[in-house]
């Protein structure tokens, strides 16, 4: 029985309302080929017992880092989630209610919303922050769009060291919009600050860099900064939530825009998402900011309340006058990382940005008495992730680590041909020595 009840009278009306025939022609797009017979080897329909076993033993067949050690990063961290966290977010009015579509949402939820707002703004420095986006990468195509809207101008210049998946989204994003993107060379696996400058015009809305960089690089954002803003162009920071326990903060070094990946704040990697898009400016753009956000007020009676006091969304007040049309929040992710920052605390995530630091230090150091490899950057400083070169190309590295239980990290010459031995490594707080010499002795094995 189809779900919605259409006789023959009432299909031939619409097909006829359409312009077509039969239903057939509406699948004119798609090959024939694919449209006729069974050509996917489906298999013959089964129970729910029979399902329910088919689909646990292909589960079974992942593999994941809690079964592997894993060094794989490029935005995605296997950073310690406490227990509570889960236990906490679990809760029923949480875990329900995790997106909050309604202006009407219970106070629970607003103050949890708010909480959240508070606790990003003091981890970057900036003085508003929305209640999440869909990804990092969203987070940076809708901060793109934004600095058009606030400063009248079109094309956006990023730097060449920002992940060039979020480099993707963000074209793909301008793409309907004819923004044009311009991508400023890198120099020795850091910005080019005099490139970045070189491709400034009146008409550059504003300027992308991401610190620490893809290749996990530590980059010179005081300068980069003060060097955009005397163009009068806007400055747009991505960050790791994790390094800002360390480093200078996006409010510290003057940024008029700070997006990242909260993932590594309370949420599992879970194969890739769902994600959480971090998205932060400074006062004086809040009309232009996507997305919600949350105050707090007084009622009739004098008692505290929490509000929806911004909800620039088209379906909402602002209809075609709308600031985005995709920035639906990441509600329980958002929740997670607000129960994970109050739980670690500053000191706790000050001690969780420094030991990655010492045991990324160490496994480079490690890796580079290997020999055969090199450090593809020599003399950068780098937060938790780095890039070596090896002798051998990388995706040969990766295979025959992973059937010794091991997750080597990424190749990047899935991006670059010219990379193609080159790895990029991460390393958290979960790493252990003996895990991180085992993956120094069965390299050196390999090479």
């Amino acid at each position: 029985m189809p779900f919605i009840q259409n006789n023959e009278n009432d299909i031939k009306e619409m097909l006829e309302k359409i312009g077509v025939e039969k239903f057939e022609d509406l699948l004119d797009s798609i090959p024939e080929e694919l449209r006729t017979g069974n050509k996917f080897n489906i298999g013959k329909a089964l129970s729910e017992p029979e399902v329910w076993k088919h689909l646990y033993n292909t589960a079974t067949k992942n593999k994941n880092s809690d079964d592997n050690i894993s060094f794989l990063g490029g935005g995605i961290y296997d950073h310690y989630v406490p227990a509570a966290v889960d236990q906490i977010a679990s809760r029923s009015e949480f875990y329900t209610a995790y997106t909050p579509y309604q202006a009407e949402v219970s106070q629970g939820t607003l103050i949890v919303m708010y909480e959240y707002q508070t606790l990003i703004n003091r981890l970057t420095g900036m003085e508003v922050t929305n209640d999440s986006m869909y990804d990092g990468a969203t987070a940076m195509a809708e901060a793109a769009h934004m600095a058009r809207v606030i400063n009248g101008k079109h094309n956006i210049v990023i730097s060449e060291t920002v992940n060039p998946l979020y480099i993707e989204v963000v074209k793909t994003y301008s793409h309907g919009l004819n923004i044009p993107i311009r991508i400023a060379p890198s120099k020795d696996g850091k910005t080019d600050i005099d490139a970045i400058v070189s491709l400034i015009d009146n008409e550059t809305a504003a300027v992308i860099a991401q610190n620490p960089n893809f290749f996990g690089i530590i980059e010179n954002m005081e300068k980069l900064s003060e060097t955009v803003h005397e163009k009068d162009t806007l400055f747009i920071a991505a960050y790791d939530p994790i390094s800002l326990a360390i480093l200078k903060t996006p409010g510290e070094y003057n940024a008029d825009i700070a997006v990242g990946e909260g993932q590594a704040l309370g949420n599992p990697q879970s194969f890739g998402g769902p994600l959480l898009g971090l998205f932060s400016t400074k006062r004086k753009f809040i009309r232009q900011v996507p997305g919600r956000i949350v105050g707090a007020t007084k009622d009739a009676n004098g008692n505290t309340g929490y509000v929806m006091t911004l909800q620039t969304r088209e379906q909402h007040i602002k209809r075609d006058r709308a600031t985005s049309n995709i920035c639906s929040n990441e509600g329980l992710c958002m929740t997670r990382a607000a129960i994970y920052l109050e739980l670690v605390g500053e000191e706790g995530l000050k001690a969780v940005a420094e030991t990655s630091t010492k045991n990324s230090h160490y496994l480079f150091d490690k890796l580079l008495s290997v020999n055969g490899i090199e450090a593809a950057f020599p003399n950068t400083p780098f937060f938790k992730e780095f890039v070596i070169k090896l002798p051998i190309e990388a995706k040969t590295i990766i295979n025959k680590l992973e059937n010794r239980g091991i997750f080597a990290g990424i190749n990047l010459g899935k991006f670059r041909k010219e990379w193609a031995k080159m790895l990029l490594i991460a390393v958290t707080e979960t790493k252990t020595k003996d895990e991180m010499d085992y993956f120094v002795s069965e390299i050196k094995k390999i090479i």
